[in-house]
């Protein structure tokens, strides 16, 4: 990994991947660039079990680079190659067969906000705000991932509005699970991780698969599929070791493999 614009460090079956784009963790090309490599790594890394993303400082992110943006349409075809990596930024954490965490540490702002949509588990700092500023910007977009996360009434003034909401309130209406003190909150995060990392990896792995296929099919179809994953999850060994381990009255101990 090139631990340029983006940081990672791994230990205890943990990964905590840091945005550390100064001043505030906009979007430019490299940081894109840089984002995709490190979760498709780590999706291909198999003694991490769940990943920790977060910023620096006190900030997640500011989403788009405006002041390199405004180049872009000069470049013919930028723009939509622009376009196209920044949706691969919340993507390639979406379809990551990881547990993703999301520790946010300040303002998620507009493309900024892809990342949390993207994750599996939500936590923020008592700093944090979460907003969409594109109507006050001259930009568009993050509307379908604002709506898929907040209710409807809400993600309707962030859009039109550029209202952006307390970590405080998103905790209070139950859209994250935890809003703690800065100091706090990679200790929450990471207490969160390693209960996650302790899991066998073909569990979370089959999990995190269930979880990003089933949640727009009927619930006939999802059970079935849901189903289906747990015969292939009897025949691992790291399910026979789940059931000794729970007759035996101990912890159970899994091999890093899926």
């Amino acid at each position: 990994m090139r631990n340029n614009l983006i940081k990672v460090t791994i230990e205890d079956h943990v990964a905590v991947v840091k945005m550390d784009n100064a001043p505030v963790n906009a979007y430019s090309r490299d940081f894109s660039d840089e984002m995709i490599e490190v979760f498709d790594e780590l999706n291909d890394t198999p003694e991490v079990r769940c990943i920790v993303i977060t910023g620096r400082e006190k900030i997640f992110s500011a989403g788009a680079d405006i002041k390199n943006r405004q180049a872009i349409g000069d470049i013919k075809g930028e723009t939509y190659r622009h376009l196209r990596r920044t949706r691969e930024v919340s993507n390639c954490i979406m379809e990551c067969g990881k547990a993703v965490i999301a520790a946010v540490n300040g303002p998620a702002l507009g493309a900024g906000m892809g990342p949390i949509v993207a994750a599996d588990i939500i936590l923020a700092s008592d700093n944090a705000v979460f907003g969409l500023p594109e109507i006050d910007i001259g930009l568009m977009g993050g509307a379908r991932h604002t709506m898929s996360l907040f209710p409807k009434s809400l993600a309707r003034r962030m859009i039109l509005t550029g209202y952006r909401v307390p970590a405080e309130e998103a905790y209070r209406r139950g859209i994250i699970e935890a809003c703690v003190p800065l100091e706090n909150l990679m200790d929450e995060a990471m207490k969160m991780a390693r209960i996650i990392a302790s899991k066998s990896p073909k569990a979370l792995s089959l999990a995190k698969r269930a979880i990003n296929t089933v949640e727009n099919m009927p619930l006939r179809d999802g059970y079935r599929f849901e189903q289906n994953l747990t015969v292939e999850m009897t025949r691992h060994a790291d399910s026979k070791e789940a059931m000794r381990a729970f007759i035996e009255k101990r912890p159970a101990v899994f091999k890093d493999e899926i």
